[in-house]
């Protein structure tokens, strides 16, 4: 299924493809045939990702993860993705203020280009995140569902003692929360958790390709650290990103307290337990 605009009254029409999957079944059951753009983002439904973001936000406030407005989360389901908007108070965010985008873009969506979207919150000074094409690469190189983008300081800290680039954690329980490639099978205990890291730009979207590389060269890896930033985490449902978003600053944080400590990180590599 697809939509597409029409006319200056600024209506949406399904347009069917040839083939689709469960996820877009599920969706094309609840979208209408003909609307306007509003009702993508109008639900009863709590699990609608415009009713979402603004609950997961404000959740990812109290953990401090989303202060001073920034960070941010996009679900994608079937072919929409809804994303969080720039520059509203993380807490405060209502299902008006989402922005909804085409999925896929006739390409990656890359930084300082020209966007599709389907729908625009209608408030003065609202515009789509920066994080926008960071988003997409973890839709387009992970099949991902969701992805999360976090200022955590435990993130952060973990970038700032970990000098490469890469953090890398074992034996520690929370492991276990962790997909191989965010999307695949769970790790186990035993497995050593490796996160990239990349260098920060002044400019969000700037860090589009080093992310992109970055995937590419660790595709195992659940989540990019971004140094003195934060965290940028996918997985195969919002369910899954959320849980791997908690179980990695957990793992940020207690790494980042055992180095401190002098306590061995990664036994696996340091010498054993």
């Amino acid at each position: 299924m697809s939509l597409s605009r029409q006319g200056s009254n600024a209506q949406y029409t399904r347009v069917d493809a040839q083939h689709h999957d469960d996820d877009d079944d599920e969706y094309e059951n609840e979208a209408r045939t003909e609307g306007t753009v509003d009702e993508l983002v109008e639900s009863d439904d709590p699990e609608h990702p415009a009713n979402l973001i603004p609950e997961l936000c404000r959740g990812f406030y109290t953990l401090g993860w989303v202060t001073g407005t920034g960070g941010g989360i996009s679900i994608k389901k079937g072919n929409l993705v809804y994303l969080a908007p720039s520059g509203v108070q993380k807490e405060r965010i209502l299902p008006s203020h989402i922005f909804v985008l085409p999925y896929p873009q006739p390409s990656v969506v890359k930084a300082h280009t020209e966007r599709t979207f389907l729908r625009k919150p209608k408030q003065e000074g609202l515009k789509e995140s920066a994080c926008t094409p960071l988003f997409w690469n973890a839709f387009d190189l992970r099949s991902a569902a969701a992805c999360i983008h976090t200022h955590s300081q435990h993130a952060v800290m973990a970038t700032l003692l970990w000098k490469g680039e890469t953090f890398e954690i074992s034996h520690q329980e929370m492991i276990k929360g962790i997909r191989l490639g965010g999307t695949g099978k769970t790790l186990s205990y035993l497995d050593t958790l490796v996160v990239p890291i990349i260098e920060n730009t002044p400019h969000e979207e700037d860090l589009t390709d080093s992310m992109n590389e970055m995937m590419k060269k660790y595709p195992d890896a659940a989540g990019i650290l971004v140094r003195r930033h934060g965290l940028y985490v996918w997985g195969p449902t919002w369910q899954g990103t959320k849980t791997q978003a908690e179980c990695l600053d957990y793992l940020f944080e207690i790494g980042v307290k055992m180095k401190l400590m002098g306590l061995s990180v990664c036994p696996a590599k340091e010498g054993g337990l």
